[in-house]
């Protein structure tokens, strides 16, 4: 064998051990913050402070969905296809896509968290 060759290989386990800490440590972080951020929300937001407005075929609408539903964060949610009073109301806001999210009335394009519990907050 090449010594050469066993010395690199020996060389590259701290640097991946580096690796995965940081990215270990970068989950946590991530993990921490969207636990952090539900708890919040579910703290602020009321029955009939959430609503979404959103599509049938939308996989933005779907992601929200399920965070919400299972972070246990009142919303309503209405469909533009299928909910005639829903594409009135889309309409009305001039809205540009779904989710639209519908906070105390604020109109916001897209789900971020942060700014939903923002919007809350006033």
């Amino acid at each position: 064998m090449d010594k050469t060759k066993g010395r690199s290989a020996k060389q590259f386990w701290p640097l991946l051990l580096i690796v995965l800490g940081v990215w270990s440590l970068s989950q946590a972080a991530s993990w921490w913050l969207a636990r952090s951020q539900a708890q919040t929300l579910r703290e602020l937001a009321k029955p009939g402070d959430i609503r979404m407005i959103s599509s049938t075929t939308c996989v933005f609408c779907e992601k929200a969905r399920r965070w919400m539903t299972a972070q246990a964060v009142p919303f309503q949610e209405c469909f533009i296809e299928t909910d005639a009073a829903c594409m009135s109301e889309y309409q009305a806001r001039g809205a540009r896509g779904t989710p639209t999210m519908v906070v105390r009335g604020q109109t916001q394009l897209g789900f971020d968290k942060q700014r939903v519990a923002q919007a809350l907050k006033l």
